[in-house]
């Protein structure tokens, strides 16, 4: 690993997220930093929602990557899936160096227990510690009806703490290499009572499939693994407004 961490320089903290590069998450997470003065920030996040595609990467085609305009930091929108933007962030092709740490987040639902084998949030931490780089999911526990955009900056705060924590552990040699961090913030941010370090839960959300005729049949599912979203016609809405006469269409149910 060749990271860009000595002494007097501000760290380089990539960030990335499976919600997309206009996520209010992720946004939120960036800004944060930005405005700590602190940090030297990298994007490199999907161009659209790549929530559930777990650890998948793209092999056969190649990826587009676009510049975009974010406050404080270089960023770019990617073609490909969460792993893919960790990879191409830390591989020195599109940035100059290595990033000291990735951090991918701040993720639109909780991934706790077995929703970390679906979760590209997670993937994106997990691609980083593959190659040897400190990494941290991050995801708010978000509950429609009770959250809020604001949310995502209270649970930004929330984990200064232990990025800031993680950093001065990488720049005096004493991080683990043999793990990486998966933080889960409570709903009621303002509210929590502290930090605990938890082994990986065995929870799981069973799903299971139900037909369906039409788009409106099959609706909007917001699970721990999807966020609400007003961006033009989704993946699952194409497919079943493409389907051939002939073919069953089936949707997840949670």
């Amino acid at each position: 690993m060749e990271a860009s961490l000595v002494a007097g320089d501000r760290p380089t903290v990539l960030v990335t997220n499976d919600d997309g590069i206009d996520a209010p998450g992720l946004r939120a997470l960036v800004s944060l930093l930005v405005s700590t003065d602190r940090f030297h920030v990298l994007v490199c996040a999907p161009d659209s929602e790549k929530s559930a595609v777990s650890h998948s990467i793209t092999w056969r085609n190649a990826i587009s990557v676009k510049q975009v305009d974010i406050s404080g930091a270089t960023a770019f929108a990617v073609s490909g899936t969460p792993a893919d933007c960790t990879s191409l962030g830390i591989s020195k092709a599109l940035f100059p160096s290595v990033p000291d740490l990735v951090i991918s987040g701040v993720n639109m639902g909780d991934n706790c227990g077995y929703h970390i084998v679906y979760s590209g949030t997670v993937a994106g931490a997990r691609e980083a510690f593959f190659s040897g780089i400190p990494a941290v999911s991050v995801s708010y526990n978000w509950i429609r009806g009770k959250s809020n955009v604001n949310d995502f900056t209270l649970a930004a705060k929330a984990c200064l703490p232990i990025i800031s924590a993680i950093l001065a552990a990488i720049k005096t040699k004493h991080y683990p290499k043999n793990c990486f961090l998966n933080i889960d913030v409570p709903t009621d941010v303002v509210n929590h009572k502290g930090y605990r370090l938890t082994r990986q839960g065995k929870s799981f959300v069973k799903m299971g499939w139900r037909q369906v005729t039409s788009e409106r049949e099959g609706g909007n599912v917001l699970s721990t693994m999807t966020m609400e979203t007003n961006s033009s016609e989704s993946t699952h809405a194409r497919a079943l407004k493409n389907a051939p006469l002939d073919h069953l269409l089936f949707k997840r149910r949670v």
